[in-house]
């Protein structure tokens, strides 16, 4: 199956590893936007449905323990399914922007490259169960992960998880984006969160002609 770019809505994504500032730069840019007069829908993953609320509690739990790696991927998977069909794809169809925390692209980062399983075989399994759908622009908020950690207090499963393993994921993300420069913004998440929330916006503007409603 060939990759969809959605030709109704526009659809963002927003990935880098722990303490990158997703949370922050995602509330700038939906209130850019929505100051812009453009219909938004900011959501995450997991989490973003019922069913995804269900199995972010078991991923990211630490009550959980240990997890066949196989196992947690699939469960991701399953999120993503969920959420494209419920959320993305009816949000798109209305011609709304849909800006997501995490996508395909932190399953292959922290599955993939963290966990140690075969790439290829995992995006295979990702993009079926998300349709093939690939946003516009994805954003990766680049960070040390040995700087990240020192801006959360507690730490989930995955949060928890060695440094090593979240060196493997930020190098992931930035080989994701170097093989497609069209699609990616690779900023620096270290900077004010104004610099580069007026990265963000420079980035963003030229694909809001994509945002016309059908």
């Amino acid at each position: 199956m060939d990759p969809l770019f959605t030709e109704t809505g526009l659809f963002l994504a927003l990935e880098g590893g722990e303490g990158s500032g997703k949370s922050t730069q995602a509330a700038l840019l939906v209130d850019w936007l929505e100051g812009l007069g453009r219909p938004v829908l900011l959501t995450r993953e997991p989490g973003g449905t019922d069913v995804g609320k269900i199995l972010r509690r078991i991923v990211l739990d630490n009550d959980t323990g240990e997890l066949s790696p196989r196992t947690e991927a699939l469960i991701y998977a399953a999120d993503k399914a969920e959420h494209v069909d419920r959320v993305v794809l009816p949000a798109l169809a209305d011609g709304r922007i849909v800006l997501t925390d995490r996508y395909v692209d932190s399953t292959l980062a922290y599955q993939g490259a963290g966990r140690a399983l075969g790439v290829g075989e995992l995006e295979a399994v990702a993009r079926w169960a998300t349709s093939e759908l690939r946003p516009h622009l994805t954003i990766v908020l680049d960070i040390d992960p040995a700087v990240g950690h020192t801006r959360f207090e507690g730490a989930d499963r995955i949060e928890a998880e060695p440094l090593e393993f979240h060196q493997r994921v930020r190098q992931h993300f930035l080989d994701l984006a170097a093989v497609d420069p069209r699609h990616y913004l690779v900023v620096d998440g270290t900077r004010e969160p104004e610099a580069i929330h007026h990265d963000i916006r420079a980035a963003v503007e030229p694909w809001l002609a994509q945002a016309v409603a059908p």
